[in-house]
């Protein structure tokens, strides 16, 4: 790009930003860009555009305002049916972020609710949804509320959970929501949400030699943010993780991607494991199941050997670390009165 170019592209980037009222603001717990000062009649439409990272809400209703603090937390995963890896993943990171509460509710929701209905019908266990257990709470009597989620990227998942936030908000004294396990990239000064989860899950990986290979199985997503994956691909790389290479089951790159890349590396031995809260029906079918169209087969009838590594991410004690340290952001803006 020229210099004159990149004058005018500039220009017009400042251009915008006046008209805005975007500013930019490098700090590491906030919101990489906020309105202006300046801007006094922000819409609400400007005001939600701009609400990014840990979101906040504090009412504007006099009567709420002055009810007494009754806090409580709610946990929202897309959820599993298969019991024991619910357990080691879902169940301990809720164990963890109730352990750094003590005394304070701490609420499980299950978003999906297939899952909710198979469960109950299984086991005679009851997860309520998102909605279902705010009604609960604010029922209940609890005032403020911290979302917090176990969704890996900021994709549909979470758009709903967002929609949650959005709609129930109004509801309640204050309310938080909190990010996924992957949400800053390092940009504009923020930390660098991927680079940690990349270190995160690196201490399960195997050795690898010059013919060995690494495949990790995302979900996958059709919204914009099936894009996390090519810059998860890239911090893999930066981190020195050799012949570690990323895909999906429902988006971009898919295995058929990857196997190319493989063969020209002369690569012939590769571990298949799920990057995925919990390893559920991906993880036990798609990826290692022994039917011919499962991610295992297809690898061996293309002459590799393979072997499977069927563990969530929530097993991993420094992940689940990271989503209690992101839950604990969310506290921390309900706590803050200040904001």
């Amino acid at each position: 790009m020229s210099k004159q170019i990149f004058k005018k592209a500039l220009a017009t980037t400042l251009a915008v930003a006046a008209l805005t009222g975007f500013g930019f603001l490098g700090t590491q717990a906030d919101a990489a860009y906020k309105l202006s000062d300046e801007v006094t009649t922000a819409t609400p439409a400007l005001l939600e555009a701009t609400e990014i990272g840990v979101r906040t809400y504090n009412t504007t209703d006099p009567v709420l305002a002055k009810a007494p603090n009754k806090d409580a937390i709610v946990v929202m995963s897309f959820g599993t049916t298969f019991t024991d890896t619910r357990a080691k993943t879902i169940g301990a990171t809720v164990k963890e972020i109730q352990e750094q509460h003590p005394g304070v509710k701490v609420v499980t929701a299950f978003t999906s609710h297939i899952i909710i209905d198979r469960i109950k019908a299984k086991e005679g266990i009851t997860y309520p949804t998102p909605e279902e257990a705010l009604d609960q709470l604010k029922a209940e009597g609890y005032t403020r509320v911290a979302l917090a989620t176990l969704d890996v990227i900021p994709g549909i998942e979470y758009n709903y959970k967002t929609a949650v936030y959005n709609q129930y908000k109004h509801n309640f004294k204050k309310m938080t929501f909190g990010t996924p396990l992957m949400y800053w990239m390092g940009q504009e000064g923020q930390t660098d949400d991927i680079a940690k989860t990349v270190q995160a899950v690196a201490t399960q990986f195997p050795k690898v030699g010059p013919k060995d290979a690494v495949l990790i199985m995302a979900h996958g997503t059709p919204d914009p943010s099936n894009a996390y994956y090519a810059v998860i691909q890239d911090r893999l790389e930066s981190a020195g993780l050799k012949n570690t290479y990323i895909y999906t089951v429902e988006g971009w790159p898919s295995l058929e991607d990857i196997i190319p890349q493989l063969k020209a590396k002369g690569i012939n031995h590769v571990t298949l494991m799920p990057f995925m809260m919990v390893a559920g029906d991906h993880a036990n079918n798609d990826m290692s199941g022994d039917e011919p169209d499962s991610h295992k087969s297809i690898l061996m009838a293309d002459g590799f050997k393979v072997d499977t590594y069927i563990h969530g991410l929530g097993e991993n004690q420094k992940v689940r670390d990271l989503f209690a340290a992101h839950a604990q952001e969310a506290w921390e803006a309900l706590e803050n009165d200040a904001k």
